[in-house]
């Protein structure tokens, strides 16, 4: 899936700052920094690519040119190659590792959000696989765009876009009964965003005939949520439903099965890194 999302170059530039402070030191003290050399990245088991155009951009950075490349979101299989560019063996070696950990990394991102989408779509094509806003401090600009390479959703980017109301809002204003009661008054300052409320099954019963655009269900077991999706459904039609809570890609399909519209996950985040090497090599003229 090719996804057009916007990483600035200062973001770029850090990546490269943090592993390439100054020089490559090793290049210059083996005298080899301006030797003309060539490196291409390959896997070694099969993933769905991610972070080309990121790398490409901080290749060029560096000074390397680039021989050709396969865009994010390109099945791989074990053994294939993905990318080559040259220039000289200091330029080769300050990209090496930077952007080495970008595709290995966000790879292995896309590749479990591809898995479980898959496994949600098998069991109901219209049920999203959404990531949630519970990831790694400072990188959610990469992380959103390896989830979607995937062909996941992010659920939330922040606090400044949705309407999501928990538990502990309610306890602020009184409790579940004061919120209901506060619900037309509190529609009428959401003019043009959806409310969504966290809900138990009682309570989801409650919001969906009071009018709330959406409802969250954390942790609720499938077998349960089968029937209470029909329930509910049948109050609202146009309710949407999304289940959360210890949802991976082993259970995604028995959740999506459910008729629940979403599910929202953390477990894309943790996604054990895809094995990709290089090979590096001379060029002599």
């Amino acid at each position: 899936m090719s996804v057009t999302l916007r990483i600035s170059d200062a973001r770029l530039d850090e990546l490269i700052a943090e592993d390439v402070p100054y020089i490559d030191l090793t290049s210059e003290v083996l005298g080899i920094g301006d030797a003309q050399g060539s490196i291409e990245y390959f896997t070694r088991e099969a993933c769905v690519l991610c972070c080309t155009e990121e790398v490409e951009r901080i290749m060029g950075k560096l000074g390397l040119e680039m021989d050709w490349s396969l865009p994010s979101g390109t099945r791989l299989e074990a053994g294939q190659a993905f990318l080559r560019a040259h220039g000289t063996a200091a330029q080769l070696h300050m990209a090496w590792k930077v952007c080495l950990n970008l595709f290995d990394h966000y790879s292995a991102v896309a590749t479990k959000a591809d898995a479980m989408v898959r496994a949600a779509h098998a069991a109901n094509p219209h049920c999203e696989v959404l990531a949630t806003r519970k990831s790694h401090p400072g990188i959610k600009d990469l992380l959103t765009k390896a989830v979607m390479t995937g062909g996941a959703y992010p659920h939330r980017l922040g606090l400044s876009e949705t309407v999501l109301v928990f538990d502990h809002h309610m306890k602020f204003m009184g409790g579940f009964d004061a919120f209901v009661e506060q619900l037309p008054a509190i529609r009428r300052r959401c003019i043009e965003k959806k409310l969504f409320v966290e809900a138990g099954a009682h309570q989801a019963r409650v919001l969906a005939r009071a009018g709330v655009d959406g409802i969250q269900f954390d942790k609720v077991p499938p077998a349960e949520l089968s029937s209470l999706v029909g329930e509910l459904r049948a109050i609202d039609p146009h309710l949407t439903l999304i289940a959360a809570g210890g949802i991976n890609p082993q259970n995604a399909g028995e959740y999506a099965a459910t008729g629940v519209d979403g599910l929202a996950t953390t477990a894309l985040f943790t996604a054990k890194p895809i094995d990709m090497s290089v090979r590096m090599n001379p060029l002599h003229s």
